[in-house]
């Protein structure tokens, strides 16, 4: 027994420092979801022509209404508007990587590239997005008073 679990130890300790993390509940596929997380993950599968869904979708599955009300904002929101598809995907990575979320960061960049993003674009991406960390820490401990132009009327 105690062989196994430090196996296991070793195990766990590897994949973390290959960047694999292991997820809090288990990851739901098709053939074991229940009729409601089958019918979201067909339309998900649908919409974006894969074969099957991210981690993400069956990690949701493990609460179906949560599944659902996420899928039917993510839809709603990341269609493009106002804002192009590739800008939305650029403004989901950069909030990714200030709350330090490595899945979404790469699930948004491979999503950015497949609708464009050019490896030029991604730097500059990064560029703004170390610029704006470090500002933004600077000016929440100097705790600078906004000015009265920036403050909406």
């Amino acid at each position: 027994m105690r062989v196994a679990k430090l196996q296991r130890s070793r195990r766990v300790r590897a994949n973390l420092m290959k960047g694999n993390t292991m997820a809090t509940v288990p990851l739901i596929d098709h053939a074991n979801a229940s009729p409601a997380v089958r019918a979201v993950y067909d339309d998900i599968k649908q919409l974006r022509r894969v074969d099957d869904v991210n981690n993400f979708w069956k990690s949701l599955a493990n609460a179906p209404v949560q599944l659902e009300q996420v899928w039917s904002e993510v839809k709603t929101v990341m269609q493009p508007g106002a804002l192009d598809a590739l800008t939305k995907e650029l403004i989901y990575i950069a909030v990714s990587a200030s709350n330090s979320c490595t899945y979404c960061v790469h699930s948004h960049t491979a999503a950015a590239r497949a609708k464009g993003m050019t490896p030029e674009q991604h730097a500059e991406l990064l560029a703004v997005i170390a610029l704006a960390s470090r500002t933004n820490a600077l000016a929440n401990s100097l705790q600078v008073p906004v000015d009265p132009q920036f403050q909406a009327g």
